[in-house]
């Protein structure tokens, strides 16, 4: 489902994405988006490598509960 989505950008960024999209044969909506997934895919990715980390070192060392 799409939503509307409204932003204040620089005009002359404006007038080069709509000449960028136009040369492309791509709407404004399509660069935005792929843009923003391209980023939420990288910062999960981020958080994935960390994640899978910790569940690799998960378990490695066995302790035996005792007092220190």
């Amino acid at each position: 489902m799409n939503t509307k989505l409204t932003l204040s950008l620089n005009k002359n960024v404006i007038m080069q994405a709509k000449i960028y999209a136009k040369k492309n044969n791509v709407s404004l909506s399509f660069i935005i988006e792929n843009y923003l997934l391209k980023i939420i895919s990288e910062f999960q990715g981020e958080h994935d490598v960390k994640g899978s980390i910790v569940d690799e070192l998960s378990g490695i060392i066995n302790l035996d509960n005792g007092n220190y």
